[in-house]
């Protein structure tokens, strides 16, 4: 990694992993620090937020996935590749319409979104780090982002290791980083938690940095 400074007692720097069209959890963890390395070198997990997603539609949660090929998954995540042989993103781009279609800022947010899956990015870790970049912008947050140069399993006292510890596993612990705030949702009666961030930009617009901010949950000692 780059020159960093000396030791202190909070951590201003994080290490995390992408995550496609990241939970507000995951945002959350940003706000809370200066600078975010995101973890390139890891091996490939299974069934992860790394390449799925959780969005809202009018009768349940659908969990969008995208397909990676077979034989990259035994690598570093760096060199998963997508799968377009499935037809994943005519189906990611019908449920965003028919989840948000209707929502007071989809119009305004969409054509940048479509601009990205338009590209075809080749990797994994591309797609989901210009989502990412694309979503902090949207949002109105600046930070300083890069990558690790190597992996390592223990980071130094003045960087939070963030790595896996946002999941959408059931014996996960859901208020690492996050707390229920509700906004208003398109679908429902009752508020969902931690979806996509899609769902607080294309619900909430230029309210989203503000209602991330009341979502966090100080992060854990470490």
């Amino acid at each position: 990694m780059a020159e960093v400074p000396k030791q202190q007692t909070d951590p201003t720097e994080v290490l995390i992993e992408l995550h496609y069209l990241p939970c507000l959890a995951y945002f959350t963890c940003l706000l809370q620090h200066e600078k975010v390395w995101l973890e390139a070198w890891e091996s490939y997990p299974k069934q992860t937020y790394r390449n799925r997603c959780y969005v809202l539609t009018a009768n349940k949660v659908e969990v969008l996935t995208v397909p990676v090929q077979a034989g990259s998954k035994k690598g570093a995540i760096r060199e998963v590749r997508i799968d377009y042989n499935q037809d994943w993103i005519r189906n990611h781009w019908g449920c965003f319409q028919s989840a948000y279609g209707k929502s007071p800022y989809f119009e305004y947010y969409a054509p940048y979104l479509e601009d990205i899956y338009q590209r075809k990015p080749e990797l994994l870790i591309e797609l989901n780090y210009e989502l990412l970049t694309l979503c902090l912008r949207l949002i109105g947050i600046r930070k300083e982002v890069g990558y690790n140069l190597s992996y390592e399993k223990s980071v130094s006292n003045y960087i939070f290791d963030a790595r896996s510890l946002i999941s959408d596993k059931k014996e996960a612990n859901g208020t690492v980083f996050y707390k229920n705030r509700p906004y208003y949702q398109t679908f429902g009666n009752d508020f969902v938690p931690n979806l996509s961030i899609l769902d607080l930009l294309f619900n909430q617009g230029p309210e989203a940095r503000q209602i991330l901010a009341e979502s966090i949950q100080p992060a854990i000692e470490v």
